[in-house]
């Protein structure tokens, strides 16, 4: 075990207080985040969160200036929640602090201004702290996520006036391009992302099938292929009135992955 150095009240130079939301599964963690918190000037817990899903829903209602972030939780990873951040706007300071040492060049490629392996040290995080108090807004935004080389999601963000909001890939029934944006479509409504078809198609490759050049089902909800009176083949899924048309130059492939559903 590490002994605990004694606490030094570091002073962070910095006229407003800094901001921390901690997120990690284990109460016991969290306390110890919060005890040394406490002992570093300028420097404030203003949220806790269990979960990744909590963390986001946290963020976006108390906006922290940092996010200490464990990586491996249940339902969604810290990974993925620094992923969903880093396409705000206003973007927190991720430091993680995680018992796994293997996840060092995923968290750079997210940007992460430090990596603390647990048992996290009080000076080891005033240190990290003090790196991201050193970091200006135009610096954190300038950091762009490179989506293409980490691991597939299980959740797509948006942004809207309620800030941003989680879509679970599990019920997405279909994605359909409309001009510069693609529309994410569930059976509650419809959602614009800002997110290229082509990126979604090639990381979702195992669970939507593109059916035009304009759109995506999810294969799981796919109810039945029909033909309509034209010759033309449309694909009903389940929770969606209204079926999608199959374009002749995709229809070879849609029949290879759902022969047994071609009337």
């Amino acid at each position: 075990m590490h002994s605990e150095p004694a606490a030094n009240k570091q002073s962070i130079s910095t006229e407003n207080s800094i901001t921390v939301l901690i997120v990690d599964d284990e109460h016991l963690a969290r306390e110890r985040l919060k005890r040394f918190i406490s002992n570093i000037h300028h420097c404030k817990v203003i949220g806790e969160a269990e979960n990744g899903i909590q963390a986001i829903d946290l963020f976006s209602r108390l906006a922290p200036d940092i996010l200490l972030l464990d990586i491996r939780m249940p339902g969604m990873t810290g990974m993925e929640v620094a992923q969903h951040l880093s396409r705000l706007d206003h973007r927190p300071a991720v430091i993680f602090c995680t018992a796994y040492d293997d996840y060092a060049l995923e968290a750079f490629r997210v940007n992460a201004v430090d990596y603390l392996v647990k048992p996290v040290r009080q000076g080891d995080l005033e240190n990290a702290i003090l790196r991201a108090s050193s970091l200006n807004r135009a610096q954190l935004n300038a950091m762009q996520l490179q989506q293409q080389e980490l691991n597939q999601r299980s959740h797509l963000s948006v942004t809207n006036h309620r800030g941003l909001e989680l879509i679970p890939v599990s019920e997405i029934r279909c994605f359909r391009a409309e001009q510069k944006y693609v529309a994410i479509v569930t059976d509650q409504g419809e959602w614009l992302a800002d997110e290229p078809l082509k990126q979604l198609e090639k990381e979702f490759a195992d669970q939507f099938l593109r059916i035009h050049r304009n759109a995506l089902i999810a294969i799981r909800y796919v109810e039945r292929v029909e033909r309509t009176s034209e010759g033309l083949q449309q694909i009903y899924l389940q929770g969606l009135e209204k079926p999608l048309k199959i374009s002749r130059r995709h229809l070879s492939e849609v029949k290879k992955h759902l022969r047994r559903l071609i009337v």
